[in-house]
C-alpha cells in the first residue's frame, strides 16, 4: 500500500496523520525519512496527538529514545538515530525489546540502522517543496 500527500499547513498535516493511521491500522513501526528540517519531528508530534499522547513530544536527538504514554494505545517509542555512529549503540539500548513489543515505534533517521530494521514497516518520506510545503509519501515495504 502506498499514498502520497501534499502538506501546506499544520491543518493539512493533521488530516494526513489521520489518513495514515486509517491506511495502516495494524502497523506499529513507522520509519520517517527526510533531510534535516524536513518536518519529521513535527509530523511525529501531530501523529502522537492523534494517538492521544499525554506527554510533551520532543525530538530524542540526544537521548536516542523517548517514551510517551497514551491511554488510547499504551506506550509509544520515538527514536532519533541521527547521532548513532555504530550499530552496536542501538543494540546496547535493547532496540529489539522496543521494535518487537507490539507498541508504536516512530523512528527518525532509520537509514542509520537499516540492517536492524524488521520487514513490513511503514516508511514515511518527507520532502521539502518550498519553505512551507512538503510532499509526504507513505509506503509499506
Amino acid at each position: 500500500m502506498e499514498q502520497s500527500f501534499i502538506c501546506r499547513t499544520l491543518d493539512d498535516l493533521q488530516g494526513i496523520a489521520e489518513k495514515m493511521l486509517e491506511l495502516f491500522p495494524k502497523d506499529r513501526i513507522f520509519a520517517f525519512e527526510g533531510s534535516m528540517g524536513a518536518g519529521k519531528t513535527t509530523f511525529i508530534k501531530v501523529l502522537c496527538k492523534n494517538l492521544e499522547v499525554m506527554n510533551e513530544v520532543v525530538s530524542p536527538t540526544f537521548a536516542i529514545i523517548n517514551e510517551y504514554h497514551s491511554n488510547k494505545v499504551g506506550p509509544i517509542y520515538h527514536f532519533d538515530f541521527y547521532r548513532i555512529n555504530k550499530i552496536e549503540e542501538v543494540m546496547d539500548i535493547g532496540y529489539e525489546d522496543y521494535l518487537y513489543s507490539g507498541n508504536y515505534c516512530l523512528m527518525e533517521w532509520p537509514e542509520k540502522i537499516e540492517k536492524l530494521l524488521p520487514e513490513n514497516i511503514v516508511y514515511v518520506t518527507i520532502q521539502n517543496l518550498d519553505d512551507r510545503s512538503r510532499s509526504i509519501h507513505v509506503k509499506k515495504k
